[in-house]
């Protein structure tokens, strides 16, 4: 998954887990940025009676470095706050929801967003309305129209916001890839899928049908950027206060604030920080990310390739015999890529190596029904997706999992020439957004109508 459940402390403490950043040029408005982060994983859209919801206790933050010393210039923080309607039902609702303010919705959640800047802290808004999850066609009727649009919050200046549910938008062959590295569209190279006699097959989309929660800010470019820097570094934390006291009136919180996870480039934590480090990992910051630089220059995965697909990827196997620093993974993760290695793209920050999400906002969006729109992102010949920034249908997975196999060593080593089978490196066959049902809006917050418990198939 991309960080859903990806180290031991963070999986059991969904509401501060987060799963998925977005980083992108808005498509319908090219002079903004829209900034999402993901939280609560793998929700089952039948969740009652108690559905799932932000947690009131944490620290949810989005940041943006844009000087390139992976410090945050910009934080936007969010604050949670539920109120219950009728505290002596066990109901969520107890009738139809039709409006933010129906009083037949119980359990309501309201939000704060604070800017955080070389200025100081100031409130953007405040009290403003999640819509609740999308339990079925009689409670939530109608949702987006009724419930979804209008959590839509304007912040003036150019700027909106939305903090609620959302449909699940990243895609993955969960349950094949961590079964021995399994990808069923090229299985019959697998040495295990081999010899148990598995062959070719499409991928299975294992989060399609799920939901999450979404915290979306869109920001106009110019509130972000400095002058002669377009590209800006992103990210996420949650973070909660050091104590707890568990009290019978009512749990005490107290003392600073601790980080307890984040994320910036997707599938980091998932498959290239090893398990003993993954904890340490989701509580460090990324200015001090130089300490895990090793796991980006010599990946596991990489090693096991040509190991669970003999003799499909010779020349990943030579790179790795050579104990060759990736220098190519090292770029696109930790400082972007220089300008020159890729003619007319560039979305370097500096030297200092830190896992951020990295967006030249300079590069203008590419529209779905051009030739040049790619999935794939910057390999597919599209510098406006992954990992130029993140947009939501871009297929991060496979982008990765390519990029791993060696793809894009020959920019570093020119002599390198990939391995054939990386052509065919992808977790589903074909690879796109048509294996989501809910699949995304055209407009903010853009990620898909959450799905709903009744029309729940599985």
């Amino acid at each position: 998954m991309s960080s859903h459940r990806e180290a031991p402390e963070i999986s059991k403490d969904p509401v501060a887990d987060s799963t998925d950043v977005y980083a992108f040029v808005s498509p319908d408005k090219p002079d903004t940025v829209t900034l999402i982060a993901n939280y609560v994983p793998l929700q089952e859209p039948a969740g009652g009676p108690n559905f799932y919801e932000f947690g009131d206790d944490v620290l949810y933050e989005i940041h943006v470095d844009n000087n390139g010393d992976a410090v945050a210039d910009i934080t936007y923080q969010f604050r949670f706050q539920t109120k219950l309607t009728t505290p002596g039902s066990f109901l969520y609702n107890t009738g139809p929801i039709g409006s933010l303010s129906d009083p037949n919705w119980n359990s309501k959640q309201f939000y704060s967003v604070t800017q955080v800047d070389s200025q100081g802290a100031r409130v953007l808004a405040s009290d403003l309305a999640c819509p609740p999850c999308n339990v079925g066609v009689l409670s939530t009727p109608n949702y987006e129209a009724n419930l979804g649009q209008p959590a839509v919050h304007s912040l003036g200046s150019g700027m909106q916001v939305f903090a609620g549910q959302r449909a699940e938008e990243f895609y993955v062959d969960l349950g094949s890839i961590f079964d021995l590295g399994n990808l069923r569209p090229i299985q019959e190279l697998n040495v295990f899928a081999k010899a148990a006699g598995l062959t070719g097959m499409p991928g299975v989309n294992a989060t399609n049908g799920l939901n999450v929660h979404s915290i979306a800010i869109q920001v106009p470019i110019s509130a972000l950027t400095i002058s002669g820097h377009p590209t800006i570094g992103v990210w996420t934390t949650a973070s909660r206060q050091r104590a707890r006291v568990f009290d019978g009136g009512g749990d005490i919180f107290s003392g600073p604030w601790t980080q307890v996870s984040r994320l910036g480039n997707p599938l980091i934590n998932e498959v290239i920080i090893p398990l003993g480090e993954k904890d340490h990992w989701n509580r460090s910051k990324p200015v001090h990310d130089k300490q895990f630089a090793t796991y980006y220059a010599h990946p596991e995965l990489a090693g096991l390739l040509p190991v669970l697909y003999p003799g499909a990827f010779p020349d990943l196997a030579a790179l790795n015999k050579a104990g060759t620093a990736r220098a190519d993974l090292e770029a696109i993760l930790l400082t972007g890529i220089p300008s020159g290695l890729i003619k007319g793209f560039t979305n370097f920050t500096g030297a200092v190596q830190a896992d951020l999400l990295r967006l030249n906002t300079s590069i203008p969006p590419t529209s779905t029904s051009s030739k040049t729109y790619s999935i794939l992102g910057l390999i597919g010949g599209d510098p406006a997706g992954f990992p130029n920034g993140r947009r939501v249908a871009d297929d991060v997975v496979t982008i990765e999992l390519r990029a791993v196999a060696g793809v894009v060593f020959n920019l570093i080593d020119s002599t390198y020439v990939p391995d054939a089978a990386i052509a065919d490196v992808s977790d589903f066959l074909p690879v796109g957004s048509e294996i989501i049902t809910n699949g995304p809006l055209a407009a903010f917050p853009y990620l898909g109508v959450p799905y709903d418990g009744y029309d729940q198939t599985f």
